[in-house]
Parts: structure tokens; sequence; C-alpha cells
């Protein structure tokens, strides 16, 4: 057992509460952490027996060209793409950070984590 990671896949998408932060679109970054046993893969150096870096960015891709209004949304959308192509991974972990979110202050980003 082990972990696949890919960290900070950054997007410009239309996901958002309100009418016009799906208009107008914003940057977005995401982390995915998957647990898998990819033991056969790290003795046989067989790409079929572990989970694809390729796959994962194009999943995630593809999510992202969905409008959603919560970042949690977003998350379970990966997660649930991610287990209809790896149905064997152990657990998904799904980070959604959106940058300078709509809240009346001053923030970097507002970032939610889902695991499944």
């Amino acid at each position: 057992m082990g972990t696949i990671e890919l960290e900070g896949l950054e997007f410009f998408a239309y996901h958002g509460y309100y009418e016009e932060e799906r208009k107008i679109g914003n940057r977005y970054q995401i982390d995915v952490k998957i647990s898998v046993d990819f033991s056969s893969a790290a003795q046989n150096d067989k790409l079929k027996d572990t989970v694809n870096y390729e796959d994962l960015y194009k999943i995630i891709a593809g999510v992202m060209q969905t409008k959603s209004k919560l970042l949690e949304h977003v998350g379970q959308l990966i997660i649930d793409e991610i287990r209809k192509i790896y149905p064997n991974v152990q657990q998904v972990q799904v980070a959604v950070s959106k940058f300078n979110p709509p809240i009346g202050g001053v923030c970097t980003r507002a970032k939610v984590t889902v695991i499944g």
C-alpha cells in the first residue's frame, strides 16, 4: 500500500455560488492524494499495475470544465470520476482551493478537502 499524489494543479474555471463567479471565472488549485496498493507496479515496473498520473490529470481537468456552485461538489465529482476509472483505490483525498474568494475581505484562497 502506498500513496500517489499530484500537487498544485492549477486551472481557470467557472465555479462559484454566485452567478457572477460562474460568468467571470477564477483560478483554482487541486491537490489529490490516492491510497492504493501499487506493490505489483513497484516489483514489475508496469504502468498498468498502478494509477497513471496522466489519467488523473485528464480526469481532474474534465471535472474542472463543469460549472459547480460549491468547492465541496467539485471535490466529490473528482473522487467519483477517479473511482470510475480506478475502482481499486482505497481512498481518494482531494483539496480544492479557490484563489481570492469573494468574501468581502482579504483572503489568499478558500480551501476544502473531501475524502472518499
